[in-house]
């Protein structure tokens, strides 16, 4: 089977040398590349380049100077590059062990699924390299939420959080992939038109080898970001905000006017406390992918809230005619005209404060590994050789899960 290891990285200068010796033992006599992607910001890039000397696999370094897309979209930018329709993704802390790389290569070269994950919560499966207790109760809640979220897509996969897996490039679109952190199996199962088949191997989540660990609050968000994306589209996303701020107005409303506040008046400080609300909630959710593309944040908040406002002018002579012309209450009148405006502030946000500018961003760099001497393009091939399947048990298919 031929195989190309993906391996994304960000200031792992510690782990390299070992990480590579490791997929050098582990993969011998199988046909491999191993392609890092590199977005670190120290020397990480020159340690790969020195482990790769000194290595007997074929080595390409992609450094990235615009880390577009997070982990997820260094993992796309290897899988685009890589020469064979095989590709596993792993780590680059050793917290994915090497060993696992020809268990899975097995599984794959089967072809009874194009998408084999390494799961910590199959059979005999272990997250205990998870640094702390909170880390494990927030992963096992995130894989509880996702599963949840996605039960039909992820009906075979007990780990979608994992980032140790092989996939076959040729059975999944990519175009659609649009990667904003650290889940990118996510990322990949539930924006496929059909639903992928999927084969799970139990693995042991390790320590980390050198370093510390990239989780974060803002990660945490990030992935919120990323599901409420994937679950409800930009659209619904904006649409669920939407809804917040109006049931927010609405509360406003009927406290402001149950405290003898005259209704007008009340609409009007409602709809400026739910305006900086949404905002707020927008670039955070809904349009975070399209902020670095989109001016400066003081720009877009004044666009926002200037067309808000020029919407809620609009929208008080709308809300005048309903409650003093046509008698209807304050409260449920207040709701019909925020459904009537959600669309047109869609279109706007999207269209206007949002909209992307082409990209100015150079190209990744592409570092060649290779004997300068040697007459051979960037990408080395690999020598051809049959790829040896270790005796295993037979692969635990998602569905035996109950």
């Amino acid at each position: 089977m031929e195989l190309s290891i993906i391996v994304p990285t960000f200031n792992e200068s510690g782990n390299i040398t070992e990480l590579v010796r490791r997929i050098e033992a582990a993969t011998a006599g199988m046909t491999v590349e191993l392609v890092f992607v590199d977005d670190s910001t120290d020397h990480t890039a020159t340690v790969i380049a020195d482990a790769a000397a000194h290595s007997s696999i074929d080595v390409k370094l992609i450094h990235r100077e615009v880390a577009t897309g997070g982990l997820g979209g260094a993992v796309i930018e290897g899988m685009r590059s890589s020469l064979y329709d095989w590709n596993l993704v792993m780590d680059g802390d050793l917290q994915h062990p090497p060993e696992m790389i020809p268990v899975l290569a097995a599984t794959a070269s089967e072809g009874s699924a194009p998408l084999v994950v390494a799961s910590r919560y199959r059979e005999n499966g272990d997250a205990g390299g998870l640094s702390s207790t909170s880390r494990r109760a927030v992963s096992n809640l995130s894989t509880v939420l996702t599963r949840a979220m996605f039960p039909s897509r992820l009906r075979d996969c007990t780990d979608p959080m994992t980032g140790f897996f092989a996939v076959q490039k040729s059975a999944i679109s990519m175009d659609g992939l649009e990667p904003r952190g650290f889940k990118i199996l996510l990322e990949i199962i539930a924006r496929q038109p059909k639903r992928v088949e999927i084969i799970e191997e139990p693995f042991t989540f390790g320590e980390r080898h050198a370093g510390k660990s990239k989780a974060s609050f803002r990660q945490g968000f990030r992935f919120l970001r990323q599901l409420i994306a994937l679950r409800f589209g930009r659209m619904s996303a904006f649409a669920v905000i939407g809804g917040i701020g109006a049931l927010a107005n609405i509360a406003i409303v009927a406290a402001l006017t149950a405290l003898k506040v005259e209704y007008l008046v009340a609409a009007i400080i409602a709809a400026e406390i739910t305006i900086i609300g949404n905002f707020i909630l927008q670039e955070r959710f809904v349009f975070s992918d399209l902020v670095g593309n989109a001016g400066s944040w003081k720009g877009r908040f004044v666009k926002s809230f200037s067309f808000n406002n020029a919407e809620t002018a609009l929208r008080l002579p709308v809300l005048f005619v309903l409650v003093d012309l046509w008698t209807i209450a304050s409260v449920p009148a207040t709701a019909v005209t925020l459904i009537l405006a959600f669309g047109v502030r869609f279109v706007f946000h999207s269209r206007v404060i949002y909209a992307p500018a082409k990209s100015n961003h150079a190209a990744p760099s592409v570092v060649p590994l290779i004997d300068d001497e040697a007459e051979q393009s960037v990408i080395a091939p690999a020598a051809t050789v049959e790829p040896s399947v270790p005796t295993r048990p037979a692969p635990r298919r998602g569905h035996n899960d109950h």
